[in-house]
């Protein structure tokens, strides 16, 4: 008989002994806010993607947070679990977990001063920088309020059957508010001296461990590192540390950064398993399991990390909501089938903001899985689709694993389209994966790869439905002087490689316009290391710097650039809620010069002539050696037209669909939809 083969990931894989109960793996699904929690109504939804992901291997999940009371909320009606109504209606979803195997932590979130709300409350009446309302500072009776909630909303969670709770402690919340200087005013028995303003996260834990029993769990979400100025000092975060696990929690999480921070903690940019460092240098101070999180996303880093010593868990939110099997998956020695999240923030964080429900640029069927059903063709079809940008893909290998007979096509020697360029720019590197993921998609699925092919409409006869899915050509910004040597187009830069130089004018400030001068101030040398990202954004030694916040280091850029755009709006303004910040941070911190309001007035061998305004005032001369066009784009669909005419059923999707800012969230939802649809 022949012995089990070993466990690809030992480390990452192995059993978590609690005491009281087992963790099958150690991966976390961090909490992440899916806006399926606010409305009951929405509860089945919501049950039946924490049950995809229990399905999938997750060892522990902790749902989006909770507010305990109505001055806790997030957002006005928001998610809370304050009443025995309220933990019936949330039977759906933990039954759903435990049916599929798993088990799962609900958070319990107090905003504090981050509440969108005009019932906010915080230690002192202090003004966040990132909502409108000015909080009403707690009177002593008040907190002891605040605390009783968090006590009833344990309480009903376990009521509820979940296996457990967060107490969400950082991020910039209502108990990091206590903490830190910076928010926390009080001269009260709750303020001053940090015994005092750690008082409120120990009574809680400790008031709740006796309310619920030996037997459930209590993770806390300690802020490590606060990254922001006035900020824990090291030894304080570890005397909370040992104050919160000597009132009984089970598990200690890693927080990182408050919201209002300027450092990035979790965009694409970030390097991988950024701050397992700071998780384990408190390794040595607590004997409970500790959590690590952040920028985890493949089972090689949460294995090297668990191996090294770093953390005892790893906690992944959006990795899951780009596969649930993950650790299926990767228990099967098959990571290269994972789709893998890219740090993108596009369609789960952006979404949040936007009030719109959370889903996955990679994978669109995340918080949707009851709408976007899988199901077999009943009839055979050949299908073919012409391009193999993200929505071809998508929609191509989700075709072949329905059942159809599917041909796909492109011009180009490889699968991408736009990915190809996106790869290149500085912090994108995990677009790789999803090109990685799709090559392994085709293969499994058996979709017939054509490359370094251009098809006309005669050539698609016999295929019952075609596919258009041809993407974008630049647009033509009309500039006389413009087919001058001194000009490139973006795809000559990003995806040819043509040589630029040292002064550049970039025309287009849209996510091209970003990207291409993000790549052109580069150097391009390897990768940057975890210490040369930390020393760029100002990410120190919390024993030395409060918060960990030191002064940027930021290395010269590699060349002068100039970002213009028509509009007089601010330049990157339609980037991204959550990363545009980053984008423009990044440029200003290269020294790259943005201009609003810009005409274009012509090219020459000197540069770029400019004014601005309606008026055409400040007309001047921008002398650079070479001028960029990132001048938006216009739909390729030259085959419909000749498609329709000789009635062949045509389906336009992606760029030739609506010519967008590279939006391979559109492109990749729509692919799969229409798959799904056929």
């Amino acid at each position: 008989m022949s012995s089990p083969s070993p466990s690809p990931y030992p480390h990452l894989l192995a059993p978590l002994d609690l005491g009281f109960t087992t963790l099958r793996n150690r991966v976390l699904m961090g909490s992440m806010h899916t806006g399926l929690e606010d409305k009951v109504r929405d509860f089945p939804r919501l049950a039946a993607y924490f049950a995809e992901r229990a399905s999938g291997g997750v060892g522990l999940m902790v749902t989006g947070g909770f507010a305990p009371n109505v001055e806790g909320w997030l957002t006005p009606f928001g998610s809370r679990m304050a009443s025995s109504g309220a933990a019936r209606s949330h039977k759906i979803l933990t039954d759903s977990v435990h049916h599929a195997g798993g088990k799962i932590a609900l958070q319990i979130l107090h905003a504090g001063r981050y509440g969108y709300s005009p019932f906010s409350v915080a230690p002192s009446r202090i003004k966040s920088p990132i909502t409108p309302f000015t909080p009403r500072a707690l009177s002593d009776g008040g907190i002891e309020r605040q605390i009783k909630c968090f006590v009833r909303a344990g309480k009903l969670a376990r009521d509820a059957g979940y296996d457990g709770v967060e107490v969400m402690g950082s991020e910039g919340y209502f108990i990091n508010q206590f903490l830190s200087l910076a928010t926390n005013k009080r001269d009260d028995r709750w303020g001053g001296a940090y015994e005092n303003r750690m008082r409120l996260p120990v009574e809680i834990v400790s008031r709740m461990r006796e309310a619920v029993g030996k037997d459930f769990i209590i993770i806390y979400r300690l802020s490590m590192l606060d990254l922001v100025p006035e900020g824990q000092s090291w030894d304080e975060v570890v005397m909370l540390a040992k104050g919160i696990e000597k009132a009984g929690a089970t598990i200690i999480n890693t927080g990182i950064g408050w919201h209002e921070s300027r450092v990035p903690t979790i965009a694409t940019s970030v390097p991988r398993g950024a701050f397992a460092w700071v998780t384990k240098k408190m390794k040595a101070e607590v004997s409970i399991p500790l959590v690590t999180t952040n920028r985890i996303n493949t089972p090689e880093v949460g294995e090297q990390i668990i191996a090294d010593g770093c953390a005892d868990m790893v906690s992944m939110a959006r990795p899951l909501l780009a596969d649930p099997e993950f650790v299926n998956k990767a228990a099967a020695n098959r990571a290269a089938d994972i789709n893998t999240c890219i740090g993108c923030n596009q369609a789960c964080l952006d979404h949040v903001f936007q009030q719109k429900v959370a889903s996955c640029l990679v994978n669109p069927r995340a918080c949707h899985e009851t709408e976007m059903v899988f199901t077999k063709a009943v009839t055979k079809k050949r299908i073919a689709v012409v391009g193999a940008g993200p929505a071809g893909l998508a929609c191509s290998t989700e075709l072949a694993s329905r059942g159809y007979d599917v041909e796909l096509f492109d011009s180009a020697s490889e699968i991408g389209g736009q990915f190809n360029m996106a790869k290149q720019i500085p912090g994108k590197e995990e677009f790789h994966e999803t090109l990685r993921y799709f090559s392994r998609r085709i293969e499994a699925t058996g979709v017939k790869l054509t490359l370094n092919r251009r098809v006309s409409a005669d050539d698609l006869n016999g295929f019952d439905e075609v596919v258009v899915a041809t993407g974008v050509t630049p647009r033509d910004p009309k500039i006389p002087g413009q087919d001058g040597p001194n000009v490139l187009s973006y795809i000559d830069v990003l995806l040819h490689q043509k040589p630029v130089g040292k002064r550049v004018a970039v025309i287009g400030a849209g996510g091209i316009g970003f990207d291409v001068s993000e790549f052109l101030v580069d150097d391009h040398s390897p990768a940057m290391d975890l210490d040369a990202w930390k020393r760029e954004w100002g990410v120190g030694d919390p024993t030395t710097s409060r918060g960990g916040l030191v002064k940027p280091d930021v290395s010269p850029p590699a060349r002068q650039v100039y970002l213009l755009q028509r509009k007089s709006t601010q330049p990157g303004k339609g980037l991204g809620k959550t990363t545009g910040w980053i984008h423009r941070a990044a440029l200003k911190k290269k020294k790259v010069e943005m201009l609003a309001g810009a005409n274009y007035d012509a090219i020459d061998a000197r540069g770029l002539h400019v004014s601005f305004g309606e008026k055409r005032e400040g007309a001047t001369l921008l002398e650079v050696d070479t001028i960029v066009l990132c001048a938006g784009q216009v739909p390729l669909r030259d085959l419909v037209a000749p498609l329709e005419a000789a009635g062949v059923k045509t389906h336009l999707i992606g760029g030739a669909f609506e010519a967008g800012e590279l939006d391979a969230k559109r492109a990749i939802d729509q692919g799969t939809r229409l798959a799904l649809s056929i």
